[in-house]
């Protein structure tokens, strides 16, 4: 059994779907008021509305990620509305894999910019109130690919690597402002994360591969995450591997 969080207010990025659509449900049935972040306001809106029907408290925030203005306002709305901010969920991110002699540079900065600095920022914007109160918890989304890189993943990667040393790094500034840190690094998963592939080779193979296993589904991240940050203050959860028992790599 954890320890209650029932009242904290916690921030969802890439709350539209996959991850971070079932990691809000999740956290919203343990009482959390939640912030929901992201691109597209209509599914925001639904989970909203799908929040408070279940008798939870949720408002949403529309906000592209890549852009470190909107990441800094998505905290501060939350904090604004909510009047803190306790935990982080920093989920938004993409999965552009094509080969480096052929890849789009632009999609790979506009990927690096997403899943690693617009984490950055918000996880800056978040610190100030969290280390005032001596309490917080930051997540963050990693991946298998952070542990491995193969063809066609060079820059996916790379991401994914950098989260894993910022958090780490962050782990060593905040732990003595009381301030928690997670990386959560998911190996395949049934999500719209596949969609973004550019590469039509390499989609094909990844989907073939994916279609060959049991997959991890949206609710076991979820899970993973509400098991962390529901820990007694003196526990840190510091990363999390999962993958689906059918994945070598």
């Amino acid at each position: 059994m954890g320890v209650s969080i029932a009242g904290r207010v916690a921030l969802v990025t890439g709350a539209s779907s996959g991850f971070g659509e079932a990691t809000a449900l999740e956290l919203a049935k343990a009482g959390v008021k939640v912030a929901l972040a992201a691109r597209r306001a209509d599914r925001l809106n639904a989970l909203k509305a799908r929040i408070e029907a279940e008798g939870g408290e949720a408002f949403f925030i529309v906000a592209d990620f890549t852009k470190e203005a909107e990441a800094i306002a998505a905290v501060r709305a939350t904090e604004s509305h909510f009047g803190r901010l306790d935990i982080l969920i920093n989920n938004a991110g993409v999965m552009y894999l094509e080969p480096v002699a052929t890849a789009d540079l632009a999609r790979w900065r506009s990927m690096m910019e997403l899943n690693l600095l617009g984490l950055i920022a918000a996880t800056q914007a978040a610190l100030p109130g969290m280390t005032a109160r001596k309490t917080g918890h930051i997540v963050n989304i990693s991946s298998t690919a952070g542990h491995y890189a193969g063809p066609a993943m060079a820059a996916y990667s790379a991401t994914k690597w950098g989260v894993r040393a910022f958090t780490e790094s962050l782990r060593r500034e905040v732990f003595k402002h009381g301030v928690r840190t997670t990386i959560i690094s998911p190996g395949m998963a049934a999500t719209e994360l596949r969609d973004h592939i550019g590469d039509p080779a390499v989609k094909a193979a990844v989907n073939l591969r994916a279609g060959a296993m049991r997959q991890l589904e949206s609710q076991d991240i979820a899970e993973a995450i509400l098991y962390a940050v529901t820990r007694p203050d003196h526990v840190g959860i510091n990363e999390i591997l999962m993958r689906s028992v059918d994945q070598e790599a």
